[in-house]
């Protein structure tokens, strides 16, 4: 009797679950990407003097990898401790969903840098960050990211003096409460009457 590879049945393997720790640079391998469990990433690439350029910032259910990307250099790093496992990207079921996802993200930060006052865009960042991943208190929306103001003036193209100034002013303005650990409190997640 000839057995075929379709009558065998299907073994389930879980992925295997990598921890990475804050602030390290997960490998890309090329025809693989990377599953978010649990923690945050950013995907980022640099320009040729060193500058760096956000491409987007992923958490648990997210996929990413240089396979969904055509920038190079491509790099993914924790933002903070991280579990992850590589998957093979040709083999994801829903890599047309996956693609779609980043070209929304991408598309959403690309607005928000569109904006020509960096108070405007940093409190679209906040509130975009505040939607995606943010966690609703009885005081507002944690958002528990743990970014630096370098990791924000990245985001947003600026610099990290004008971000900690700003923050500095929208906090004065009962806007932002900045906790421990750099985690922000979002007192407004509607910002439309936001002086412009």
């Amino acid at each position: 009797m000839l057995i075929t590879k379709a009558a065998l049945p299907q073994l389930s393997i879980a992925p295997t679950i990598q921890k990475f720790s804050s602030h390290t640079t997960l490998p890309c391998r090329s025809g693989s990407v990377w599953k978010i469990h649990h923690g945050f990433v950013k995907t980022v690439s640099y320009l040729e003097d060193g500058t760096a350029i956000v491409l987007g910032i992923w958490g648990a259910g997210d996929v990413v990898g240089q396979s969904l990307s055509a920038i190079r250099p491509y790099h993914i790093e924790s933002l903070t401790s991280v579990e992850a496992s590589s998957e093979a990207a040709t083999l994801h079921e829903k890599s047309t969903e996956l693609l779609l996802t980043h070209l929304r993200r991408s598309e959403e930060l690309m607005i928000i840098r569109s904006y020509k006052r960096i108070d405007i865009m940093l409190l679209k960042l906040l509130n975009w960050l505040a939607h995606r991943f943010g966690q609703t208190t009885q005081k507002g929306c944690l958002i528990d990211l743990r970014l630096t103001h370098q990791d924000l003036s990245e985001l947003l193209g600026t610099t990290r003096v004008t971000v900690t100034r700003v923050l500095s002013q929208l906090e004065q303005q009962g806007l932002i409460q900045r906790l421990t650990l750099q985690r922000i409190l979002l007192q407004e997640t509607e910002l439309w009457h936001y002086e412009i």
